[in-house]
């Protein structure tokens, strides 16, 4: 039925290797989402790009990524999931190179626009190789807990790394980051990882890639406008059209003898809950860090560099909880580990709950550990859930669909839990009558409308929104606290057990059919 990598049941050292080379990409993609806004002004300097494109410069990257998640899943379990990974490795450097040396805003987009694309190849391939390297549960629950932990380790990375190349180079270096990273997994990928893909899949229908597209990027889009702009006409029509297009896309995989998306994955409990409760967890991700990082900045007064630095306890903290809570799966019931963590989880939002725009930076930093720490069981046991649960080859799309549920969670929490701050940011802040409208709708706004004031007043104004913004991110800590103890309910309730391995019994399945084992590909 498949191509199988003939590995041992539990990995060895080639396999353990190879997850480095896998965690590299990983790595780089959270470093390019955080790194690209430090380097907006620049990129304004020495482009001097509209404000519309500027938005496009920034936007278009995380567009085609969610957009194409699913559709490169599938394509790589029919053409190979180490092939779509290198070709997909090849081209996101040379979009690199493009991006880095762009002369002009149209150029710049177009080349963010095909990291974009590019990016969607590496992720569910990477996720779902992962799963055919490591089929022995255990080993394969570590391995994706290494594999997730740098998604946030990069996070936390890119202002530093950002912040020190922008000071000693001009702003294109930030995008040669992915050259040499690339460069090592185009050598390294053939050598040290396996090749899988299902031979008797059917074609790729053309129609439901378009239809996904069509129903993920509005949606998309639309919870972006709503996040910066607030709700109006316009964002909410992009948004109903989208979800529109769902159903249609839905009901046309239902009736597809080999469909893009397979639902009847979405059978089994466990992986249903799993990928509900990685969306909420995303959700309120997404907006506690959108505040907790402009705290440390607008509020506790640091450099971006030094804020990337403050969120390293964060990062370290989600590394030894993603690790660790598979060793604890395996001799307690996985529910109780994952809602555990996110008890913890829901502390640490308690923690930002009671912080104020005088506690401190200590405060903050140390509820936005928690928070982290809880959900590394979560995402190391969620995506393992979801990932080994599926068959071989349905792989891919088992790892699209947990990626793209953490890119519509991350949206939306910014989109939502960033609205919800903001109003309240809004409704407390007391602007003086010298301030014109719209000059403090945002709290980085208020800085810089104070600038221009007496000094008395402006002491006054910049303290109120300080409080004002806390106040925000303090709404944003009671729901997501809220939001992790149900959570905690949910997966103690429903989460019963690990995966049951299915691609490991899917390979050996194959193998007895045929058999024999089923043999390494050449190349």
């Amino acid at each position: 039925m498949s191509t199988v990598t003939d590995t041992p049941h539990r990995a060895g050292p080639r396999q353990w290797l190879g997850l480095a080379v896998l965690a590299l990409p990983t790595l780089l993609l959270s470093i390019d989402v955080s790194v690209l806004h430090l380097a907006v002004p620049h990129i304004s300097a020495g482009l001097d790009p509209s404000a519309a494109q500027m938005l496009w410069i920034i936007d278009i990257y995380g567009f085609l990524i969610a957009g194409f998640l699913v559709t490169m899943g599938t394509l790589g379990d029919r053409v190979g999931r180490r092939k779509l990974l290198l070709v997909g490795a090849a081209a996101f450097g040379v979009a690199s190179v493009a991006a880095a040396y762009a002369d002009s805003p149209a150029t710049l987009i177009a080349a963010r626009a095909a990291l974009g694309v590019a990016g969607a190849t590496l992720m569910p391939s990477t996720l779902a190789l992962i799963s055919n390297m490591f089929r022995d549960a255990r080993q394969r629950g570590v391995a994706i807990a290494v594999w997730v932990t740098m998604f946030s380790v990069g996070i936390a990375l890119g202002p530093v790394v950002g912040g020190a190349m922008l000071e000693y180079f001009w702003w294109g270096s930030v995008f040669l980051l992915g050259v040499p990273v690339m460069a090592l997994l185009l050598v390294a990928g053939p050598v040290l990882l396996p090749e899988y893909r299902d031979e008797e899949a059917g074609r790729v229908d053309l129609t439901s890639v378009a239809l996904s597209l069509a129903a993920i990027l509005p949606v998309i889009y639309g919870l972006k406008e709503i996040a910066d702009d607030g709700p109006s006409a316009l964002p909410l029509l992009v948004l109903l059209a989208g979800l529109l297009m769902a159903v249609v896309f839905v009901r046309r995989q239902r009736t597809l003898e080999s469909p893009l998306l397979d639902f009847r994955l979405f059978g089994d409990p466990a992986f249903r809950t799993s990928l509900v409760t990685l969306l909420l967890s995303m959700l309120v991700a997404g907006g506690t860090y959108l505040f907790v990082t402009q705290y440390l900045q607008l509020v506790g007064g640091l450099s971006p560099m030094k804020a990337g630095l403050y969120l390293l306890p964060a990062a370290f903290a989600l590394i030894v909880t993603s690790v660790v809570s598979p060793i604890a799966a395996s001799k307690v019931r996985p529910g109780y580990v994952v809602a555990v963590g996110l008890v913890v989880s829901a502390l640490g939002h308690v923690v930002l709950a009671l912080t104020d725009s005088t506690s401190g930076i200590a405060q903050a930093v140390t509820g936005f550990a928690l928070v982290y720490a809880g959900g590394g069981p979560l995402i190391a046991l969620g995506t393992d859930i979801v990932v080994g649960s599926a068959p071989p080859e349905q792989a891919g799309s088992a790892a699209a669909l947990s990626e793209t549920s953490t890119e519509l969670g991350m949206a939306l929490g910014v989109a939502l839990l960033g609205s919800v701050g903001t109003a309240v940011y809004r409704s407390g802040v007391d602007v003086p009558d010298q301030v014109p409208d719209g000059g403090a709708d945002t709290l980085a706004g208020a800085l810089e409308a104070a600038r221009d004031l007496p000094a008395d007043v402006a002491a006054a104004f910049v303290d109120s929104g300080r409080a004002a913004f806390t106040d925000g991110m303090n709404a944003i800590g009671v729901i997501g606290a809220l939001l992790a103890l149900g959570s905690a309910v949910l997966v103690a309730v429903v989460i019963k057990s690990p995966p049951t391995g299915a691609a490991e019994e899917g390979a050996e399945e194959s193998a007895d059919r045929s058999g024999a084992p089923a043999e390494q590909p050449t190349g």
